[in-house]
C-alpha cells in the first residue's frame, strides 16, 4: 500500500531575485578551516539565529567543488546535534568511519529541516519573487547547520560552505522542501527501479517550482510525479550524472493537495561484479526527489520525507499498489 508522509523536514539557476539588493543581509556560514584525516568523513557546523526577528533566506551561494565533497545539505534545527563548533554527524554511518578526530553527534538534536541541497558542481540558487525560507524569530528553526560529505582526506585547512542572502521583510510565500527517498540495493550486472509513494493527508496546497535529483555513480534518471485520481502528472526528471542543482519546474500550474500521492523513481544501472546498497558512503548509493515548493501564508508540510525499503521489497505496483505507472517515461530521460 501506499505510505504515508513521516518525519518532519523543510529541504547559476536564477528564477527571478525576490527583493532588492539593498535589502539584503549576507550570512556566511562556512567549514572554519577543517582538515579530514580520512574520507567518507560528514561534518557538521552551526551557527545560532537571531530568536528576536525573522529573516527569509531568498538566495544560496555555495562554497564546494565536486572533487572534495559527495554533496552539502543545509539544515534548519530547533536545537543543534552537538554544542561544539565541528562535529562528525555521520548518521546513516554503519560505525566504520568512527574518529577520533572530531566528537560524533546526529545533524539536529530537535526539529530537522531540509533547506537546501548541493552536489556536482551546481551553481547558486535564487527564489523565486516573493519567496523565502522563514528562519529565526518565532519559528522554530533557532540554528542552521551545514553538512559536508567529504570524499578523502585533504591536504588543506577547507572553507566550503555557503553565503546565504536574506532580508527581514517578511516574504508573502514560505518556501519548503518535501523529499522523496529509498533504501534497498541493486544486484551485480543489473539494472533495477528504486521507487517511492506516499499520501498526502495534510491540508494544504504546495505550489511545486523547482526539483533536485540525487544519486551516487551508478544512477540513469530519476523521476518525480504528483499523482491526482489516478492520473500522472511529471514534477520533473533529471540525470543524476548532471549539476545537481534546483532545475525549475515547467508545470508552473501544478498544485499538490491533500489525498494527492508524491512518487519517486531511481532507474540504476550496476555494472560492476558486486551487489550495491543504499548507504552513506560513496561506494554505496543514493536514491533522493527533492520538490522545492511555495505555499501562500506560512503553513508549510509537517510530514515531508517519503521514504520506501526499495528494491527488492518495494515497488509501485506491487506494494504501493500504484496503478497507471508511466513507466517508460519514469525511466527515460525523453
Amino acid at each position: 500500500m501506499v505510505a504515508r508522509f513521516v518525519f518532519s523536514v523543510l529541504v547559476s539557476l536564477v528564477l527571478i531575485l525576490n527583493t532588492n539588493a539593498s535589502q539584503l543581509e549576507i550570512t556566511e556560514l562556512r567549514m572554519p578551516g577543517v582538515q579530514p584525516e580520512k574520507g567518507d568523513l560528514y561534518l557538521c557546523h552551526k551557527i545560532r539565529l537571531d530568536t528576536d526577528q525573522e529573516h527569509d533566506i531568498v538566495k544560496f551561494v555555495p562554497h564546494a567543488s565536486m572533487h572534495s565533497m559527495h554533496h552539502m545539505l543545509l539544515y534548519g534545527c530547533s536545537l543543534p546535534g552537538s554544542d561544539i563548533n565541528v562535529w562528525n554527524c555521520g548518521e546513516m554511518s554503519n560505525g566504520e568511519d568512527d574518529t577520533d578526530q572530531y566528537q560524533r553527534g546526529p545533524v539536529c538534536a530537535e526539529g530537522s529541516h531540509i533547506i537546501y541541497a548541493w552536489a556536482r558542481d551546481a551553481p547558486q540558487l535564487t527564489l523565486p519573487k516573493d519567496v523565502g525560507f522563514r528562519v529565526g524569530g518565532k519559528t522554530m528553526i533557532h540554528y542552521l547547520v551545514v553538512q559536508l560529505h567529504y570524499m578523502h582526506p585533504l591536504e588543506q585547512p577547507d572553507y566550503s560552505g555557503i553565503t546565504l542572502h536574506s532580508t527581514k521583510t517578511p516574504m508573502p510565500k514560505a518556501a519548503g522542501v518535501a523529499l522523496m527517498a529509498t533504501g534497498g540495493k541493486i544486484p551485480a550486472h543489473s539494472t533495477e527501479k528504486f521507487e517511492t509513494a506516499c499520501v498526502v493527508d495534510e491540508d494544504v496546497e504546495l505550489h511545486p517550482f523547482a526539483f533536485r535529483t540525487h544519486t551516487h555513480k551508478l544512477g540513469q534518471v530519476v523521476s518525480g510525479y504528483v499523482i491526482k485520481d489516478g492520473e500522472w502528472k511529471l514534477i520533473g526528471k533529471r540525470n543524476p550524472q548532471d549539476p545537481e542543482m534546483f532545475y525549475p519546474v515547467k508545470n508552473t500550474n501544478l498544485v499538490v493537495r491533500k489525498n494527492d500521492i508524491m512518487a519517486a523513481r531511481c532507474t540504476m544501472t550496476n555494472k560492476s561484479d558486486r551487489d550495491v546498497e543504499i548507504g552513506s558512503t560513496g561506494n554505496d548509493e543514493m536514491c533522493n526527489f527533492y520538490m522545492m515548493y511555495w505555499v501562500d501564508g506560512s503553513k508549510l508540510l509537517d510530514d515531508n520525507t517519503c521514504v520506501s525499503p526499495g528494491p527488492p521489497n518495494y515497488y509501485w505496483a506491487r506494494e504501493g499498489g500504484l496503478k497507471n505507472i508511466p513507466d517508460e517515461d519514469a525511466s527515460s530521460l525523453q
